[in-house]
This record gives structure tokens, sequence and C-alpha cells, in this order.
């Protein structure tokens, strides 16, 4: 399978890339199951609960990829997405496209207009999967449960590397990031120019980019409420 297979896959067709705060336990998420979305990490604790499996699922953290290795690889049913630097954790298999994904670079951050050539870090997994929804042509492009919010225990603030003493509390699971689980420190200022460097990249092609969630606190894409979404068609 090769990423160059999907290019314009779902070109003007609507897409949802589902992040995984705790606004989605507020959300009614069954209607995912007849859209194209594009899941991340450990969304398949929700799969039961939510009443969908994404079309497309992604994950570039090392700690996500190596700590919940054996549920990643054994996902089936849907497309996974993986850096091929990932490739010591997650197994391959005939629903599995290797990326190219390129963490260290300048200046940062960086979008790809050509994901089968190269698809850039940019301190959030929600980065990569806009620059897979992009390329296969999704327009418009609505962000769920990507809160933009963190708490970080005060033990752990001047912490890069974090491993969890206690329930995760930043997403709609408590054990996505529960005791023993490693995580990185959000670090929302890396995050922030990310996702204003996805928008200009969006306005200045004519497509979409929009903030569909419930509540937290990305303001840096126009909102609309889900519901209405849906109730438009």
């Amino acid at each position: 399978m090769l990423l160059s297979d999907f290019k314009d896959r779902h070109k003007g067709r609507r897409g949802w890339v589902v992040g995984n705060g705790p606004s989605l336990n507020k959300m009614d998420l069954r209607f995912l199951a007849g859209e194209v979305s594009f899941g991340m990490n450990c969304i398949y604790l929700g799969f039961e609960k939510f009443g969908f499996r994404p079309t497309y699922y992604t994950v570039e953290d090392v700690f996500v990829a190596e700590d919940n290795r054996e549920a990643i690889s054994g996902l089936g049913g849907l497309v996974k997405f993986i850096p091929t630097d990932l490739a010591h954790a997650i197994a391959d298999d005939e629903n599995t496209c290797w990326v190219n994904f390129v963490r260290h670079y300048k200046p940062y951050p960086q979008f790809s207009e050509d994901c089968a050539d190269k698809v850039y870090w940019g301190s959030t997994v929600t980065y990569l999967a806009l620059q897979l929804a992009y390329y296969m042509g999704c327009d418009p492009i609505y962000l769920i449960g990507v809160d933009f919010d963190y708490k970080v225990p005060g033990w752990a603030e001047n912490q890069e590397e974090i491993t969890s003493r206690e329930d995760d509390v930043n997403h709609f699971h408590p054990a996505y990031f529960g005791p023993g689980k490693r995580w990185h420190h959000p670090r929302l200022d890396r995050v922030e120019p990310s996702y204003r460097l996805a928008r200009e990249f969006f306005d200045a092609r004519g497509r979409r980019l929009i903030n569909a969630g419930v509540g937290g606190k990305l303001e840096f894409f126009p909102r609309a409420d889900y519901r209405d979404v849906l109730r438009e068609g």
C-alpha cells in the first residue's frame, strides 16, 4: 500500500479529524460511522462507547507506539498511516501504509502538500492527520475533540518526558495516559505555530479548516457546531 494511492481519494468530501480530548465525552459520535474520519493514538479505547471506527488511523509519538504496540498492531478494519521510524514498535500488515515522517527540520513548522514525498512533525499527531486529510482532498475538514487544553501535574511541570502516576484527565478515557504510561509534555507553545500555519495553508488554497468540537480552547480556526453541520448535510 502506497501513500500515493490516497491522493485526492476524497476530493471535495468533508472529513473529520478526531482528537482525543475529554470533550468527546460530550458528543454523540455515532454519525462518524458514515463519514470520512481520521483517528489517532489511543482512540481505540472509545470504539465501543462512541459507536464508530475511524476510516484512517495514525500515530507518531514513540511513547504511544511503544507502550501500546500490541493494541495498535492489532487494529483492523481501517487503514493505518505509520511513520517508518516506528517500524520497531508497530507490525507491518496489509492495512498499514508507511509514511516518510520528518521530525527534525528548519524552519519550523512546515506543512506538506505531497504526503507521498514527506509529512512534517508539528508537535501534535493532529498535525499529521491534517496533512493526510488535505492530501486526500477533504474539504471542509472538521476538527473535533481537539481541546488544546492540558493539565500537567505539578511534580511533572518541568519534565519533557513524563511517566504517569494517576488517571489521565486530559483525554476522553482515564487509562489513555494512565499510571505507568509515558507521555511528552504537551508544549502548546510548539503546537500553536503549527495550527496557525495549517490555517494559513488552507486559507491560501481556498480550503476550509473548522473547529466543530464542543468547548475547549482551540481558537485558531473558525468554529461551527457539529450538530449544525450534520443538519445542513
